[in-house]
């Protein structure tokens, strides 16, 4: 069938990405669902700084490929063979298939599954087989989802279903931005009542972060950012206190538990700065493979400090997500206040430029 979306050709075009438009917009191909995968018309689909990171070539992928990977929708087909899902349920898609038959897949989310992982670097479904192209060429699959597109082919083992009743673009920020920030806090910081959570980094993964530890009970939380409309917008979302990293090490702050939501190695240090004696710091930013910090290992003997990493949220999603629904559901996880603008396809480029000046926390393409 034919189908609409945002394919990068060439990485690490420059900026402005409005000018330049890394991503081109336009009609390709898409091949029927093959055994185990489905057909999903998508409807809505989160801009990330994973994908963002793909375009300026910090996280080297082949091109051409067809980016997005935060994304939810209606399965419209499914391959042969059946599938325990139906055609019209609603399904999010997420970044990080999971075999579950691997050495990885039985450490309960701590590590990446191995066969998801290889697929996903090298720009093809779990089965190893690509259903995009344009004029006959072939287009790779970004992280199994390339969610910037009108329709996506995916493997059963990428999507986990929703009820009807959650709107699609909280559906689609299920699948990364509360996935990986709020998998972080529950799964590798784990904080206990009387605890108090910071968060390095308030783009959409960090304020998903923010949210999930306001859900807990008997938490204080804390954000933590350059910017002041971000610390604005934290309080705004209930934050109890909001600082800049120079006022937060001024003010002697620490927490027991800090996620590192930015990818930088800056942030990382000052998560590590601002983390108390027995805390744990929890990185989940993805930083260039070259980036490297510098540590006094003391602190973390001396201190009894751990320093966690945490891909994905530490999440085995067919868990996580139904949890993410439920508290949504109650009231106590606003995942739509994360939403800082809706965009179209058409406007992708610009929508880069906003996530790389740090002024978005989620733009949100609907295809409706």
């Amino acid at each position: 069938m034919r189908i609409r979306g945002a394919v990068l050709e060439q990485i690490g075009l420059p900026r402005p990405y409005a000018e330049s438009k890394p991503l081109a917009v336009g009609e390709l191909d898409l091949a029927t669902p093959g055994p185990g995968e489905l057909l999903v018309r998508v409807e809505a689909a989160g801009l990330c700084h994973s994908d963002l990171s793909v375009v300026d070539g910090n996280r080297v992928r082949p091109v051409p490929m067809l980016l997005g990977h935060e994304a939810a929708g209606v399965v419209e087909e499914i391959g042969a063979g059946g599938s325990d899902l139906e055609v019209g349920a609603r399904v999010v898609m997420t970044f990080l298939p999971r075999c579950g038959q691997c050495p990885a897949c039985a450490t309960d989310g701590l590590t990446p599954c191995e066969p998801g992982s290889a697929a996903n670097g090298a720009g093809t479904l779990m089965t190893g087989g690509r259903r995009l192209s344009q004029d006959g060429a072939p287009v790779h699959h970004h992280l199994g989802v390339s969610g910037f597109a009108t329709h996506a082919v995916v493997d059963r083992r990428s999507v986990v279903p929703v009820p009807d009743d959650v709107p699609a673009a909280v559906a689609s920020l299920l699948g990364c931005a509360v996935l990986t920030g709020g998998g972080a806090v529950i799964n590798a910081g784990r904080p206990r009542a009387g605890d108090t959570v910071a968060v390095v980094g308030l783009g959409g993964v960090g304020m998903a972060a923010v949210l999930t530890a306001l859900a807990a009970d008997d938490v204080r939380v804390v954000g933590i950012d350059q910017l002041p409309d971000k610390l604005e917008r934290a309080r705004g979302l209930g934050a109890h206190d909001a600082y800049t990293p120079e006022e937060a090490r001024e003010s002697g702050f620490k927490a027991a538990v800090v996620i590192e939501a930015v990818g930088h190695p800056s942030a990382l240090e000052t998560a590590v700065d601002l983390t108390a004696a027995g805390g744990r710091t929890v990185t989940v930013g993805l930083p260039p493979p070259d980036a490297r910090i510098s540590l006094s290992p003391l602190g973390f003997v001396a201190q009894g400090r751990s320093l966690i990493g945490s891909y994905l949220g530490s999440a085995v999603p067919s868990r996580e997500i139904p949890h993410f629904v439920g508290l949504w559901r109650a009231g106590r996880l606003p995942v739509e206040s994360l939403v800082s603008s809706t965009i179209t396809l058409d406007e992708i480029n610009s929508g880069m430029d906003e996530l790389a000046d740090g002024r978005a926390v989620r733009q949100v393409i609907r295809f409706d």
